[in-house]
């Protein structure tokens, strides 16, 4: 984090609670009208991703089954990347990226551009990438539009800056809520990562968000908006199920296991981090402000590249899945692990809309199925716990929030049991990567976007003065 944000953080504190708990106490019910329509936000947000991706994979792999991939994946990664670019460049450049940064930078008091319209074009842009081929994750854009939703709100209350930042924050957790059916874990990334506060009327504002963003999900899919089903389902009612039943075993030795697990994905994490940054300043440096060309380019050279890879990795949700039910080989768990690494920075380099938690989670999820498969061969004892912990710790180390990690690995599950060992390993990870760099992928994203600022203001202040 850079010294200006952090005197900036020192001069006006997120968490200035008297303001906070004076507009409480004045306007209480219209408060709480604004936390359930930021939850409703998010959540919309949410459930219209997952059914517009799916919509369009689906799409895709009718083509597929109709036309050759090597056609097929490389044309619609082109022709997303036009869309998504186009989408962006002529209508909110501030659209573009995970989406976390942006709200990270709003709340370190850079000049972000806020409001519906960034949100809306993160949401329909981000939809089109990813559902042409962009191997990344919808949490990001429901993190921005939470918090576009949240901004206009606060707005519209004519609310203090102290609660216009809470708010924003809280929308942003709320993102998190409703894409993974994990309001703790929304709760926690909110004051973990975003907030890095334990006020009282804080948390309130916050895990009454949250909790709204993740009910309205379940409204909404109550009401037939069925992201399995690619469409509205008036016969669907609550979706309350767990994504994954894995029987879970938990024994001394693994303590042992699960610490050495940690490290490993530490290590590996860290050196994802620094990939993923290395991509992006190459793609800054080559293409500049070339924003649509950038990301032609690499939805034509990411659809190539799996065009290469066997039918399995035609659809990244279904290999999620093989993944999370240990139904793969140590060979289809690396195989995962290299292609997802390698396309993903590719997919940020391009500033294509999407999050990066999904992908992480399928990374952890498939070092700890080949490490899982591997201490089976030599020992013969088989650790079930493997691939959640694995999911959690690999978020753990990129983001730098192992608790956040924890309640994400754990919602995939809702079960008890395994959160102690997600646990075990997520700190491991954490301590690990940490010891290697302090700062998380999204506070180095967020420095490196304030140097290339300011490099273009010295750029433009020199070609005024000649």
């Amino acid at each position: 984090m850079s010294i200006i944000s952090k005197l900036k953080r020192k001069k006006y504190p997120l968490n200035t609670s008297k303001s906070i708990r004076k507009i409480i106490e004045q306007q209480w019910f219209i408060v709480v009208f604004v936390l359930i329509l930021t939850g409703l936000g998010a959540a919309l947000t949410g459930v219209l991703f997952k059914v517009g991706i799916h919509a369009l994979e689906d799409w895709r792999l009718i083509l597929l089954g109709i036309f050759p991939a090597w056609l097929v994946l490389p044309g619609l990664g082109g022709i997303g990347g036009l869309i998504a670019g186009s989408l962006i460049a002529k209508i909110a450049p501030a659209a573009n990226g995970s989406g976390v940064t942006h709200i990270m930078g709003y709340l370190r008091h850079r000049k972000v551009p806020m409001g519906l319209r960034v949100g809306v074009i993160k949401l329909f842009s981000g939809i089109v990438a990813i559902g042409s081929g962009f191997p990344l994750g919808p949490e990001g854009p429901a993190v921005q539009m939470g918090g576009s939703v949240a901004w206009k709100m606060a707005n519209w209350l004519k609310a203090p800056i102290a609660f216009r930042r809470v708010i924003v924050a809280a929308g942003g957790g709320a993102g998190i809520a409703a894409i993974f059916s994990a309001p703790i874990g929304g709760f926690i990334y909110t004051i973990e990562e975003l907030l890095n506060s334990a006020r009282p009327v804080v948390l309130l504002l916050v895990v009454i968000t949250t909790f709204w963003a993740d009910t309205w999900a379940d409204v909404l899919q109550g009401i037939g908006l069925d992201p399995s089903a690619g469409g509205f389902d008036k016969t669907a009612g609550f979706q309350l199920e767990r994504a994954y039943n894995p029987e879970i075993s938990f024994l001394p030795i693994d303590f042992g296991y699960l610490i050495a697990l940690g490290i490993l994905i530490g290590i590996l994490a860290e050196f994802y981090c620094r990939y993923i940054l290395i991509m992006q300043r190459h793609g800054n440096r080559w293409f500049g402000d070339k924003n649509i060309l950038r990301m032609v380019l690499s939805g034509i050279m990411l659809g190539s590249i799996y065009a290469c890879l066997p039918e399995t990795f035609h659809h990244l949700g279904e290999l999620q899945k093989v993944i999370a039910i240990g139904e793969g080989n140590s060979s289809i768990a690396l195989g995962t692990f290299i292609v997802l690494f390698i396309t993903t920075g590719l997919a940020a380099a391009s500033g294509a809309p999407g999050g990066l938690f999904y992908p992480m989670l399928t990374l952890g999820g498939a070092i700890g199925l080949a490490c899982g498969n591997w201490i089976e061969v030599l020992t013969g004892h088989v650790p079930s716990t493997y691939i959640f912990a694995g999911m959690g710790a690999f978020v753990a180390a990129c983001s730098r929030t192992p608790i956040t990690a924890m309640f994400l690995a754990f919602a995939l599950t809702k079960d008890l049991l395994i959160l102690k060992p997600i646990l075990i390993t997520c700190i491991s990870s954490f301590l690990v990567a940490r010891l290697m760099n302090e700062s998380s992928i999204y506070e180095r994203q967020l420095d490196m976007e304030e140097h290339l600022v300011k490099n273009k203001e010295k750029l433009s202040s020199i070609h005024k003065t000649t």
